[in-house]
């Protein structure tokens, strides 16, 4: 069985040629990809590093790695993002960059304890098993290495501003992009990592203030929030 809604699949490959927009339906991700990749970069410097980004998309994530001088292998398995990436990074000249359509489990079995760094951001909370994606990244991992999450907490609050505030209010996301009943608390969250072998490091919120249009990270993780694992070992 195949990790991923054909639906989901095809919500993301239908907006594809949208996805380097920064005034399109994409450009929360163009606004808090500066926000995230600092904070991964507080935790570990990626460049020299062997990157692995799951759920990669466009490549906006993967590519700005890239561009910090990691060897990134994105990997999604929407076919028409992953094109868009590739087009996408040929135009800006950034080496250092692939993508392959293939499953975060599939990988893991063929490549385990092969990345320095794993990241899986804005992912989970649109799969069927997050739990196993998790699992996934773990065996990624190598010892020493660092894995990063990034998701939607799941309450009264996260429905109100992830969708009915940011979908159907302030449109700053298509309608339907998001399910509440897929959104994943941070206890959640962490007994899976728990479960598959990962320490629990920094876990940051991430908040956004619809007048200013201004995102910043912050401690409260009642909606938005990112959290830093490591891989016992060397």
């Amino acid at each position: 069985m195949m990790n991923a809604d054909p639906q989901e699949l095809a919500k993301f490959s239908e907006l594809a040629h949208r996805w380097w927009d920064p005034e399109s339906e994409f450009r929360p991700l163009h606004q808090i990809n500066p926000l995230r990749l600092g904070w991964i970069e507080q935790q570990v410097p990626v460049a020299g590093k062997r990157v692995l980004d799951v759920g990669c998309g466009g490549g906006i994530l993967a590519e700005a790695m890239a561009q910090r001088g990691a060897k990134v292998l994105g990997i999604d398995l929407a076919d028409k993002p992953l094109k868009v990436a590739q087009l996408h990074a040929l135009e800006s000249g950034v080496a250092g960059v692939e993508y392959r359509e293939v499953a975060a489990e599939a990988l893991a079995a063929e490549q385990p304890g092969s990345f320095d760094v794993v990241t899986c951001m804005e992912m989970l909370e649109h799969v069927p098993d997050p739990s196993s994606v998790v699992r996934a990244v773990s065996t990624l991992v190598k010892p020493g290495g660092w894995a990063f999450f990034s998701t939607i907490n799941r309450n009264p609050k996260s429905f109100l501003f992830a969708i009915v505030g940011a979908e159907h209010i302030l449109k700053l996301l298509p309608k339907g992009t998001h399910e509440y009943a897929k959104f994943i608390r941070p206890s959640e969250l962490a007994r899976w990592c728990r479960e598959s072998g990962l320490v629990m490091g920094e876990t940051k919120g991430m908040e956004y203030n619809p007048l200013t249009r201004r995102y910043w990270l912050s401690g409260d993780t009642s909606v938005n929030y990112l959290v830093a694992c490591r891989k016992p070992g060397a």
